[in-house]
C-alpha cells in the first residue's frame, strides 16, 4: 500500500492524506494484538544462563533476591555471611538467595519527528507502537514486569516495570497518547534526544532486564554509543532498526512527495542516488556493528512488512544462532 506517493513536480493531483491507521495506532487495536502476541515464540535459554523462559535474547541470567539468614554450616560461602545478623547474635549466620521469578521487560519507543514518515506499509512510529504492543502482551504471557520509555524532540516519558495487564495497558495508553501530538509537537534536537533516551536507559532498565529499542537509530552519536554499551554489560538489548523502502532506494528523476500538508522535492541523479543509499547502509552497518560487539540483537523492520512477522523472524534467527 503505497500512500505517500511520488509525482512529476507541477502535477496537479493533489496527495491524498494517508489512513489514519497507518498513521497513528488505536489503542483498542493494540489491545487486540494480545492474541497474536501468543503466536511469538521470542527465544529460548542459551549457555549463558541455567534458567527457564523464552525471549529474542542471550541471557545473562536472571538476578538472586535475598531469602533469609540462617546459622552458617560447613561448606557454606564464606562471601555470603551476613556480617549484620552475626554482629548482633554473636553467632555466625549466612545469607540464603532465592532466584528471581520474574524478568523485566523494558521496551524503548522511538517518537522522534522522523518516525512520523513512510512511503509504504504504516509509518515508523506506528510499526513502533505495534511491535512494543506484541512484545508487552508476549511478556504479560511470561508474568514477567513490563516498563517502557516513549521519548521525542519534546522530551521523555518512563515507566516503571510493573506486574499484571495493568502494566500492558499504561503502556499502550502512553503510546497512544503521544502519536496523537505527532512530528507537530517536536521542536527540539533529534540527535540529542536519541542522545538523552539512550543515556536513561541504564538507569530505569535494571540489571537482568531485557531491553528493546524501537528507532530509526538516526542521529546515533558517540554519546549513545557508549550509553548502549553500558547497558549492554548489565541487560540483554535488542535493537529494531526500522526503516522505509524510501530510506533505502531513492528513485530516479525529479519528484515530488506529500503527506498530504507539507510537500518536498528532489531531483535525484545517478550520483545523488548513490550517495542516499550509501547514507543508509552506513547507518544500518553502524548499528549492526554496535550490536554485534556488545552482544545485543538486532533486527531489520521495514515499514511495510508484518510487525507480527518481524518478531517471528527475529525470533528465527535467534534461536538459529544462539
Amino acid at each position: 500500500m503505497t500512500w505517500l506517493r511520488p509525482h512529476p513536480a507541477g502535477a496537479a493531483t493533489p496527495v491524498a492524506s494517508p489512513p489514519a491507521a497507518v498513521v497513528r495506532p488505536d489503542l483498542d487495536e493494540l489491545i487486540a494484538l494480545s492474541h497474536p502476541a501468543s503466536g511469538i515464540a521470542l527465544a529460548r535459554p542459551t549457555a549463558r544462563a541455567l534458567q527457564s523462559g523464552q525471549y529474542l535474547s542471550r541471557f545473562k541470567g536472571r538476578g538472586m533476591e535475598f531469602d533469609e539468614a540462617r546459622l552458617y554450616m560447613p561448606g557454606d560461602d564464606v562471601r555470603n555471611l551476613d556480617w549484620r545478623v552475626t554482629a548482633r547474635t554473636g553467632r555466625a549466620h549466612t545469607k540464603l538467595f532465592r532466584e528471581e521469578r520474574e524478568r523485566p521487560v523494558f521496551l524503548s519507543v522511538d517518537y522522534r519527528a522522523s518516525m512520523f514518515f513512510a512511503t509504504r506499509g504504516m509509518y515508523k512510529s506506528a510499526m513502533a507502537a505495534r511491535l512494543a504492543a506484541l512484545v508487552a502482551w508476549s511478556a504479560r504471557r511470561h508474568d514477567d514486569r513490563i516498563g517502557g520509555q516513549v521519548f521525542s524532540e519534546a522530551g521523555s516519558i518512563e515507566l516503571r516495570p510493573e506486574h499484571g495487564q495493568a502494566a500492558v495497558l499504561r503502556l499502550l495508553k502512553v503510546l497512544v497518547d503521544r502519536a496523537q501530538a505527532g512530528a507537530a509537537a517536536t521542536d527540539g534536537d533529534p540527535v540529542r534526544a536519541l542522545e538523552d533516551a539512550l543515556l536513561h536507559l541504564p538507569r530505569h532498565a535494571r540489571p537482568g532486564s531485557l531491553v528493546f529499542i524501537f528507532s530509526d537509530f538516526r542521529g546515533l552519536n558517540a554519546a549513545g554509543e557508549a550509553a548502549l554499551s553500558r547497558l549492554s554489560r548489565h541487560c540483554d538489548g535488542v535493537l529494531v532498526m526500522i526503516h522505509d523502502p524510501l530510506e533505502r532506494h531513492l528513485p530516479p528523476g525529479r519528484r515530488r512527495y506529500g503527506d498530504g500538508t507539507r510537500e518536498w522535492v528532489i531531483d535525484a541523479d545517478r550520483a545523488a542516488i548513490a550517495e542516499w543509499e550509501r547514507r543508509f547502509l552506513t547507518r544500518q552497518a553502524q548499528v549492526r556493528t554496535l550490536a554485534r560487539r556488545h552482544g545485543l540483537r538486532f533486527v531489520d523492520c521495514g515499514t511495510a512488512e508484518s510487525p507480527l512477522a518481524v518478531l517471528q523472524r527475529g525470533a528465527h534467527r535467534t534461536l538459529r544462532h544462539a
